[in-house]
């Protein structure tokens, strides 16, 4: 496995991360188990996960492959949907009893998906106080965020973080072979990331399947694609074993991509990528579970006060 420097946390994690997401299409609990812990054992340190993902039992079937000692060698990450402090501090503690743990290495602001959410996480009574309390309790180490929608509110969020003097650990967002010709996060927000040092993690590598849909790349190829860029992880998701070792081999067989490979892929899925055709979580609200379920982000309580 490759291990990677996560921004300026002084963390090396593997450039391949397990996908939460997935693990609840695993066939059942055991099976959850077995995939997590076939990774870890091959080397993947960096699990990622949601409070939200299949209700809770992504995280609940992850607790359960960490018990038994595999907890101590992995770097847990989970995120949250809550725009209050109290939907955050309840979401947090829900998520810890979930996995089994103490506390998480990383939790990230989930789905910036929209150009006020930045301004809802720094807002009084809002997420980051709910942060700050639960890292001072040790409950949780890094903070982050993570968006798929649109590039511009990425940047808004590094822009009013600024303004705030305050530095995210993480930022998550889709890199692959498509987003780069279309509402593109590694070419408007990739640069911005390293050059403050922040850890990238980069998700969709193969766009939930659709990029593969396009018959013109294969899933090693997105994988090295993704790995090529300045990346600390690359997440994918592995609902079966046979998903999981396809990530391994992209790792076995990586060596960064030449800029000459690089203009090839980009040359065949031009074309494909024009209007996010094969990104839909960019252009439909298919992936936007806050969306559909605004309950999560406690919208009934909040009251975003004016910033002086």
């Amino acid at each position: 496995m490759i291990f990677r420097k996560l921004g300026r946390t002084g963390e090396r994690v593997s450039a391949i991360g397990l996908g939460g997401f997935h693990l609840g299409f695993a066939k059942d609990t055991g099976e959850a188990v077995r995939i997590v812990r076939r990774a870890i054992d091959g080397g993947i340190n960096f699990l990622d996960n949601c409070w939200d993902y299949h209700c809770g039992e992504s995280e609940r079937r992850m607790g359960a492959a960490l018990r038994d000692g595999y907890r101590g060698r992995v770097f847990l990450m989970t995120k949250f949907d809550g725009r209050t402090k109290k939907s955050v501090a309840h979401q947090i503690d829900e998520s810890l009893q979930r996995l089994e743990t103490d506390h998480v290495d990383l939790i990230q602001y989930h789905e910036n998906i929209r150009l006020e959410d930045p301004d809802r996480f720094f807002a009084p009574h809002g997420p980051l106080e709910a942060l700050l309390e639960a890292k001072k309790a040790g409950k949780i180490r890094f903070i982050g965020f993570t968006g798929h929608k649109d590039p511009i509110v990425h940047l808004r969020m590094l822009e009013v973080a600024a303004e705030h003097k305050f530095r995210f650990d993480t930022c998550q967002m889709p890199l692959n072979v498509m987003d780069a010709h279309f509402r593109s996060f590694g070419r408007q927000v990739l640069p911005k990331l390293v050059e403050q040092g922040i850890g990238v993690l980069g998700m969709k590598p193969l766009g939930d399947g659709h990029l593969l849909k396009s018959g013109v790349v294969t899933a090693i190829e997105c994988l090295h694609y993704a790995l090529t860029l300045p990346t600390s992880v690359v997440i994918t998701g592995c609902e079966t074993l046979e998903r999981l070792e396809q990530a391994f081999h992209a790792a076995d067989t990586f060596r960064p991509l030449g800029n000459e490979q690089v203009t090839q892929i980009l040359a065949k899925t031009k074309a494909l990528a024009e209007a996010g055709r094969f990104e839909p979580f960019k252009t439909t609200s298919m992936f936007d579970g806050t969306a559909k379920n605004p309950e999560w982000m406690g919208e009934a309580e909040q009251m975003i006060e004016p910033r002086p």
